[in-house]
């Protein structure tokens, strides 16, 4: 029997061989099978960023075998790649999961680097491998040239010994990345986190990015924090400077300034951005009822009426749009609209006098000369966006505390009443965090088509990860499984904002940890079904 098994093994083997495939699995110097398997990571490859994992190699050398003396891993790419890669880099890590080593390669340990020059290419990973498994990981570092419509793929064939064998790799398919842009990261200007994007289009195309400037650490508002802002003409794939734009005078009394929100009024050419004023401790913990800086948080606005070039100073509408009783009210984060009647609007919340949250919406029906106030659309929700489905007709999506799902509600009287939908607080998985959502005219398959984009870390439970874009083609009333997009599945702050660049592409600014990545995608790589 014993004698049977082994020509059956061979015959299998020789079999494989004359038909051109190559085994998976290859015998080391030990007793036991070796066995490689590389997996493509879902996440963008950004300029300006350190780490990019593209596959993760997971190595398994069975008990009973030698230590494997390493020498190379042997890998291909396309001539695409290849012209966008200034360095490939190999890592070892503990665990092959472990969601803090998939965002902080640093933690591991840099085995190997390459500038390739050809689309073969050979690391020298030096070391040695004992019995168990081990976990690799090849990263790539790209070159400022490199098309952020392009993808980065390529393959590992091979892990090379010292002694000259080859174990091949199992790869089921070629890593294929989009490529995007680390539009701020840690230390950039010295800053220690960036936080809360928003992002709107105006007329002209140019895309407007804000943020939180968080100048010594992460954490919320009381802190050292002012607005800034990147604009960039060419939709996205390059950026201007960062622009401080809201600065209230802190760190002094511990003033700071966050959580923007941003819009275009097509009919005022003006771009609006709208935050939070913290004079001191006056955030939402410290903030009681009344309307002064002193006793709490406020609204204040910036214009640019030349696209973005030069802002306001800061404009302040806390007494015309807050009930006094309420302990604090404030816009945002994410990006307001422009109605079709003309109005613009802001999502907001307010925050009761028994400190219970309400999300609503502020606006103004004169463009900005004066500002107005809607009433809660649900108790115990925050941060929300909102899209006008039909003239007049407002869909409010909101962070709900009870966790697990997104809450929807929708007006027609600008906030004085409000209706759940019947998508509300099932459809939409949701982290507790803060999510965006737009109404684009897109084209879908050839036709010009309104579409409700939505973009969050698609998951219901903590940690934040699976950044995600979703896409409505019945005005929200479902949202197709098919017609989703995992962006990247990396740990990270969850926040994120969309916006339309052109009638093939939706343009997305997310957080990862401390750090604001922008990506470029088309359309048809999120509508799937119709």
């Amino acid at each position: 029997m014993q004698k049977l098994r082994t020509y059956t093994g061979l015959f299998l083997l020789l079999l494989l061989t004359a038909v051109g495939c190559t085994p998976i699995i290859q015998q080391s110097a030990g007793v036991n099978a070796v066995e490689i398997t590389a997996t493509k990571t879902t996440n963008p490859v950004l300029q300006r960023f350190e780490f990019n994992p593209v596959l993760r190699l997971e190595v398994n050398i069975p008990e009973g075998n030698s230590t494997i003396a390493l020498s190379t891993l042997e890998g291909v790419m396309d001539t695409h790649t290849l012209s966008y890669i200034s360095k490939l880099e190999v890592y070892a890590t503990k665990q092959m999961y472990n969601p803090t080593e998939r965002n902080n390669l640093d933690k591991g340990q840099l085995m190997a680097t390459l500038v390739p020059s050809a689309k073969k290419f050979s690391l020298q990973v030096p070391g040695k491998l004992a019995s168990g498994k081990h976990h690799l990981w090849i990263n790539v570092l790209l070159k400022n040239t490199a098309d952020m419509d392009g993808k980065v793929q390529l393959k590992i064939t091979n892990l090379k010994d010292a002694a000259g064998r080859r174990y091949p790799v199992k790869q089921n398919e070629l890593s294929n990345q989009p490529i995007g842009f680390a539009l701020r990261k840690p230390m950039d200007d010295q800053v220690v986190s960036y936080r809360i994007p928003g992002m709107a289009t105006t007329d002209k195309g140019t895309l407007i990015s804000v943020y939180d400037i968080r100048y010594d650490n992460s954490r919320d508002l009381p802190a050292n924090i002012d607005v800034g802002m990147n604009r960039s003409t060419d939709g996205g794939k390059s950026w201007s400077d960062m622009k401080t734009i809201l600065d209230m005078g802190g760190p002094k009394d511990n003033s700071g300034i966050g959580d923007p929100a941003v819009l275009f009024d097509p009919v005022s050419k003006t771009i609006w951005v709208a935050a939070l004023w913290s004079k001191g401790n006056r955030s939402i913990a410290g903030s009681g009822p009344g309307l002064s800086p002193d006793e709490t948080g406020q609204i204040i606005l910036t214009k640019s009426t030349d696209d973005g070039l030069t802002w306001s100073k800061p404009i302040n509408i806390t007494s015309k749009v807050k009930n006094p009783k309420w302990r604090i009210f404030f816009p945002g984060p994410g990006n307001g609209i422009a109605m079709a009647d003309g109005k613009i609007v802001f999502a907001a919340q307010y925050w009761d006098a028994d400190k219970m949250p309400h999300s609503t919406l502020i606006y103004s029906d004169d463009h900005g000369k004066s500002w107005k106030s809607g009433l809660g659309a649900k108790s115990n929700t925050t941060e929300s966006q909102l899209v006008e489905t039909s003239p007049g007709t407002l869909m409010l999506n909101m962070r709900d505390n009870r966790g697990k799902f997104r809450s929807v509600a929708v007006t027609k009287d600008m906030g004085m009443t409000w209706t759940e939908h019947a998508t509300s607080y099932h459809t939409l998985p949701d982290p507790v965090c803060m999510a965006s959502f737009i109404k684009a005219k897109v084209n879908v398959n050839g036709k010009m088509r309104d579409v409700l984009f939505f973009s969050n870390p698609n998951v219901s439970d903590s940690p934040r990860r699976n950044i995600s874009i979703k896409a409505s083609l019945d005005y929200g009333e479902t949202w197709q499984p098919a017609n989703t997009l995992l962006l990247d599945e990396r740990d990270c702050f969850g926040y994120s904002a969309l916006t339309k660049i052109d009638d093939n592409t939706i343009g997305i600014l997310y957080e990862g940890k401390s750090s604001l990545k922008f990506v470029r995608v088309p359309v048809k790589q999120i509508i799937k079904y119709q």
